[in-house]
This record gives C-alpha cells, sequence and structure tokens, in this order.
C-alpha cells in the first residue's frame, strides 16, 4: 500500500510528466487556452496512458521479452497508443461532439505525445508490475490533468489581465509554464 502511494507521489508531483520530465509540451501549451478543453485533453490522455501503460506491459512480458524481439518496442507501443486514439476519438466524436470540435488536431497527436510513450517506457523501466505500471500510468495522467488544469486557469486569467504587448499570448504561456514547472520542482524532496 505504501509502494502505491509514493507511485502515485512520484508519478503525479515529483516526477510530472509535463513540468519535471517536458514530456506532451505540445498539448500542454496548445490546449491550455480554455480550463473545459484542459479538462477534455487531460481525461483523453489519461485514459490513453493508463490502457496504453497496460496492454504494453502486457506485450512486453508475454511476447517481446519471451521471443527477444525487444526492438520492436517503440513501433508496437506506438501502434497500441494509435489505436487506443482512434477508439477514443470515434467515443468522442458520438458522446461529445463539441469536445471532439474543441480539442481539433491535438486529440490524433495524442497518439505520437511523447508523455504516453515515456510513461509506458517508465514503467517498464522501473519494472513495475502489472498493476504498479498500470497504476503509474493512471497516476502520471492525472498529473498531466493537474498541471494542464492549472496553467489553462492562469492562462484564463492572464486573458482579463492588463499585459504589455510584448508578453501576450505565446510569451506570457512560456513565463507561466517554466514559472509553473519550477513551483513543482519543489515537490522534488519528497521522493525519490
Amino acid at each position: 500500500m505504501i509502494t502505491m502511494f509514493f507511485i502515485m507521489l512520484s508519478a503525479a508531483l515529483v516526477n510530472n510528466v509535463v513540468l519535471s520530465c517536458f514530456l506532451g509540451i505540445c498539448p500542454y501549451i496548445g490546449v491550455s487556452k480554455k480550463t473545459e478543453t484542459a479538462v477534455g485533453m487531460g481525461m483523453a490522455t489519461t485514459f490513453v496512458m493508463t490502457f496504453s501503460a497496460a496492454i504494453c506491459y502486457a506485450l512486453e512480458m508475454l511476447v517481446l521479452r519471451p521471443f527477444d524481439i525487444s526492438y520492436m518496442q517503440t513501433l508496437l507501443f506506438i501502434l497500441v497508443s494509435a489505436s487506443l486514439v482512434q477508439i477514443l476519438e470515434l467515443v468522442l466524436k458520438k458522446t461529445s461532439p463539441s469536445l471532439y470540435t474543441s480539442l481539433g488536431i491535438f486529440l490524433p497527436l495524442i497518439t505520437t505525445n511523447c508523455a504516453v510513450l515515456g510513461t509506458i517506457l517508465l514503467a517498464i523501466q522501473k519494472e513495475y508490475s502489472f498493476f504498479e505500471a498500470a497504476f503509474f500510468a493512471f497516476c502520471s495522467g492525472l498529473g498531466f490533468v493537474l498541471a494542464i488544469v492549472i496553467f489553462a486557469s492562469i492562462r484564463e486569467k492572464l486573458s482579463e489581465s492588463p499585459i504589455p504587448n510584448a508578453f501576450k499570448n505565446v510569451p506570457i504561456a512560456f513565463l507561466t509554464a517554466a514559472i509553473l514547472s519550477l513551483a513543482f520542482m519543489g515537490f522534488s524532496g519528497l521522493v525519490k
């Protein structure tokens, strides 16, 4: 139980996939102008991360290692992620067309989101069990949700603030992301 708590703390806060590992920056910056869209992207990414990690872990242990074809890891893992994203796209298109439209091009880009692939590879590299790997990916996804929602909330407030023209839009977004990253680095003493 304590191990799971440390996995959660490490994945969501200490080694936050976006703010500490700097993975998944494209959707983090691109889909963080509105909080609702950020929540949708975060949840979609969490879904893909969790199920990709579980499936890829099983494939790694049952196929790649026994047949000594670990060199196929990247290709296979991206195929699994792409398949899950396609399923997610179909579901969102049917159940939430407004979210599907607001996510736009960033939804299919979850396939190549380095945060998804990085989480899967980290779970395998750390030699977690199946459940620990899935839980690690889920908590990494929650960390992604936390980071993107906080960032979107700050960006919404900043859009209403008087900002010098030189800092509007992208410059203030990058400065905000940098400050948020520094704030999350404060958690680094909690878990190794």
